[in-house]
């Protein structure tokens, strides 16, 4: 597997013509969550902390967003549907 860190996933999303800005905040902001974490493998996200961490507003420009990154391969996604309980992300390094 390939070390994941920040530089690495903005190097490749400079190269990657369907990443925007709001992909890199987003992406940024998990990344962050993760730090937060002690970089556990997988951890838990929630979708009002993600949002106010990357200022997105939109909870539709989220949604495709996070998908994006998921069909992309920069992380793996398992939704919870308990907001109590958070939906679970993995960092994939691709």
């Amino acid at each position: 597997m390939e070390k994941i860190s920040l530089s690495a996933f903005l190097n490749k999303a400079s190269l990657n013509e369907r990443l925007s800005a709001t992909h890199i905040s987003l992406y940024a902001a998990i990344y962050s969550l993760w730090e937060q974490s002690k970089f556990n493998p997988t951890f838990r996200i929630s979708r009002r902390e993600l949002m106010g961490l990357s200022k997105l507003a939109s909870t539709a420009t989220y949604h495709k967003c996070l998908k994006d990154l998921v069909d992309l391969g920069y992380l793996k996604y398992e939704p919870s549907y308990n907001h109590y309980k958070g939906s679970q992300v993995q960092l994939t390094g691709t």
